[in-house]
Order: C-alpha cells, then structure tokens, then sequence
C-alpha cells in the first residue's frame, strides 16, 4: 500500500477528533485510519471521517497488522491515558498504556521495514507539559525544551518515557519521531481540565442544575491553547519538524484559574457565586505551566489565532447543541 495513508491513534479524544476533522477536508477517508479505545468523545463525532479501528495499544500484534496494511507515511500517536488524577490512581496502567503503547508502535514500524526496506513514515508523538515538572518555577518561565524533565506524578512519568524512547528510536533505528510536548490545551470535546469543567458547571448554574460554581485552585497559573492551534502545530510539525526533536506547544498568554473563571462570566453575561471544594484540589499541582514555542514558531512558522474567549464560547455552544441533542 501507498505512504499516502495517515494514522492517528486516540481519534476518539480531544485532540484526535480534531486532528481527524482537519483531515477529513483535506485526505479521502479510506486514506485516514483512525484507532480508538475507551472513548472520551461521541464515537459518531468521528467515525464517518476515517476507516476507524478499535485499538489497544498494548496489544503489540494489533498495532503491528494495521502498520503492515496500510503502511502510513504519516502517524500521529496520540492515544493514552491522559489525565493526571487518574495516573495517581492507575499509575501501573498508565505507565502501560503510555510508554508500552508507544515501544509497540515503534517496534511495528521496525517490524514492516523488515519486509519494505523503504518504508520510512514521520511519528508525532503527543509528548506533555507535564514532563516538566518541578522544573516549572518563576525563574525557568517560559520554559525551554533544553529544562531538567522532573515530573510530579506519574502521568507525567509516562510521558517522560514517551518522549525520550521517541528519541532512542531515532537514535538507534532512524525512525523520525518528532516529540511535541504539549502544554494546557482545550476546546469542544475537551473533559476533565479546568476549563472545560468550570464552562460546564458554569452551564449547569444557568440551566438551574446547580446554585454554585464549584472551584479548586483559583490561583495556579496556565498559560493556554486552543485545540485548534494545537492542531495546527501539529501538522506543520508532520511537515516541517525536525526527526528526534523536541518542540514546545503552548500558549502565549498565561492566566489564573480565576481569570479563566472572569472569561466564562464574560461569555455568559453573568456573575457565579463559587465554592471552593478541598476534592478539586490535587496532591502535587505545577504553580504555573507556561512554556517558550519560539523553537516550533522558527522552524515551522506557527501562530496561535485562537482566544481564550473565542475557545469558551465554542465550548458552550459545542455543550448546548450536545444537550439539545440529549433532549430530543
């Protein structure tokens, strides 16, 4: 088979959904392959948009057919177990799905080459913040791709490994991974963050569900992203990145919990009464994660376009249409 296929991994998250509907404009859809596992999304946002695959990463055997078949010249690996309360919670599965999910993947693309020595695709590995760490402090801000990788929970041990076994693949078999190391990003779709939790509880309050706003750190610090930039910056990575590389995907504006909260009473033309609630609080959270994407913006020529103001207001539309839907 042609190099022309596309593979994304986790199309049934956030970012993944996204990444599929850029395509889908662009690519015939039985040139898009689009695994999925536990869906965070609606199966029907993406199914009709891609050949979709139900994939554990973990199944090694798995992995290795769909590369034989289609054999894509382009792999966006995108599936984990994302969320950093869950790692505290699952941290051998998340560890597992993360870093053992991503040497299959790379083993299977050793694996094909054995019997097409030319087969020679880009593998964008969504790399995080989170790696980070304790090296996020006042004086590292914003932070740069070349900072101590010192990680606060295993979630961002998982991603640690991603990344660097991306760059020990390179290294040793000359498979050009690229590591995107993606800071806070949301949009439509987007559960279990911040932001999207504060616009829908926000929604719930306006539609009398609930009389409060309930928050948890209103003071730490994020610096912000549009799903729709990071799209963005994904492909022109895929096009333009450097293999082995590390690249930074943040936002250039950084805002408090409580800004984010202003923003939504904005939107929404009115004031919440919040509650803080000691459960929303997190064992270990990152004071403020803001980080340096000028490397991305020299080499690729990434912009963001996206507002925070913008990215709510698309949320909110994105929460009432899917409500509407609920109702009928």
């Amino acid at each position: 088979m042609s190099n022309a296929h596309i593979l994304i991994t986790g199309t049934a998250g956030m970012v993944g959904s996204h990444l599929l509907e850029y395509y889908s404009g662009k690519v015939k859809k039985e040139f898009l392959i689009g695994t999925y596992f536990n869906p965070t999304i609606n199966l029907n946002d993406i199914v009709d948009l891609c050949v979709p695959i139900q994939l554990d990463v973990r199944n090694a055997s798995a992995i290795e057919k769909i590369i034989h078949e289609f054999k894509p010249g382009k792999i966006f690996h995108l599936a984990a177990q994302s969320y950093p309360t869950v790692s505290w919670l699952r941290p051998v599965e998340t560890m597992d799905i993360n870093s053992s999910g991503t040497i299959n993947l790379f083993e299977a693309i050793i694996s094909a080459r054995k019997l097409d020595a030319a087969y020679d695709p880009v593998v964008i590995v969504a790399c995080s913040s989170a790696e980070y760490g304790a090296s996020l402090t006042p004086e590292n801000i914003p932070i740069k791709e070349n900072a101590a990788l010192l990680p606060l929970h295993p979630y961002g041990v998982s991603k640690v490994a991603q990344d660097l076994l991306t760059y020990q693949y390179f290294k040793g078999h000359n498979i050009k991974g690229i590591r995107a190391r993606i800071f806070n990003t949301t949009g439509s779709r987007k559960t279990n963050d911040a932001v999207s939790d504060f616009v829908q509880r926000a929604l719930d309050v306006i539609n009398g569900k609930t009389e409060k706003l309930r928050v948890g750190n209103l003071t730490s610090l994020r610096a912000i992203t549009d799903v729709r930039d990071l799209v963005s910056a994904l492909v022109l990575l895929s096009e333009k990145g450097t293999a082995g590389e590390a690249y930074n995907i943040s936002g250039e504006k950084v805002y408090s919990m409580k800004e984010v909260i202003d923003v939504i009473e904005k939107v929404c033309n009115r004031k919440f009464v919040l509650e803080t609630e000691s459960s929303l609080m997190r064992p270990t959270d990152e004071p403020i994660i803001y980080g340096d994407s000028s490397k991305l913006k020299t080499e690729t020529g990434w912009q963001q376009k996206y507002s925070l103001h913008e990215t709510i207001m698309d949320m909110l539309k994105y929460l009432e249409k899917k409500s509407d839907a609920l109702l009928k």
